[in-house]
Order: C-alpha cells, then sequence, then structure tokens
C-alpha cells in the first residue's frame, strides 16, 4: 500500500498568486477548489500534488473578500473560480474565462452563500 498525506496549510488572500505560482514551479498540479461555509465565513480549499501526497493551501474569507483569479498560472481553475461565484457569491478577480454568473443557472442566486446552520442528532434521537 502506497501511504499518503495531505497537509493543509492556512495563508492569507494575499498571498494566494504567489504560493500559487510556487507551487507550479516546483510541477504541482491542481487537483481542486472547494468552498466549505462555516457560519460567518467560508474555507476555501486549493489543492495540489506531484504524486500521492496532496498539500493544500487554505483560506478563510467572508462575504465581502475579494479572491484573485490563479486562472493565468493554471488554466483549468476558471471553472472552480466560476463556481465561487455562482454558487457562493464570490468575486474573483482576473478570471481567463469568466461566465459572468451564468455557469450554474439556479433558481436562487448564490444557493450555498450563507447557507442556514445543521443540527447533528446522533444515533437514538438526542440533540447535542
Amino acid at each position: 500500500m502506497i501511504e499518503k498525506k495531505h497537509t493543509i496549510i492556512e495563508i492569507p488572500v494575499t498571498e494566494l498568486l504567489k504560493k500559487t505560482e510556487e507551487y507550479h514551479a516546483k510541477g504541482h498540479r491542481l487537483v481542486q477548489i472547494g468552498c466549505t461555509p462555516l457560519g460567518d465565513r467560508y474555507e476555501i480549499n486549493y489543492t495540489f500534488t506531484t504524486s500521492y501526497d496532496f498539500e493544500s493551501l487554505r483560506l478563510t474569507v467572508h462575504d465581502d473578500d475579494i479572491i484573485p483569479s490563479i486562472s493565468d498560472t493554471y488554466w483549468g481553475a476558471f471553472i472552480y473560480e466560476n463556481e465561487l461565484h455562482d454558487l457562493f457569491g464570490f468575486t474573483v478577480t482576473g478570471m481567463n474565462v469568466d461566465f459572468k454568473g451564468h455557469l450554474f443557472e439556479t433558481s436562487v442566486p448564490t444557493p450555498f452563500k450563507n447557507m442556514p446552520s445543521v443540527t447533528i442528532v446522533p444515533k437514538g434521537g438526542d440533540k447535542k
């Protein structure tokens, strides 16, 4: 079995382009960009790899934060970035292909923005 590891590095938005360019220069490929709502903030993870080990750059952002596009370095990132715009409502500047809010046609604009809180009910039915 191949041992795999995943390292997560928290960075501010201001370091995203510099760090992304460093990954590209070292031969890393972009695996995914994913966003998770966490109450009044969001985590956006940019995941890279060269083999079986993964490294993610993690941004913690808020609704009004502006995110620079990494599509000049990783061309295909525009799909993920349009998704961040359409589903979460983020402003992503400098995308190489900008669908201007029409990558996803949804009945509710930015459906994942400010999602309601979730209550987890464990087995047995008692709320915690």
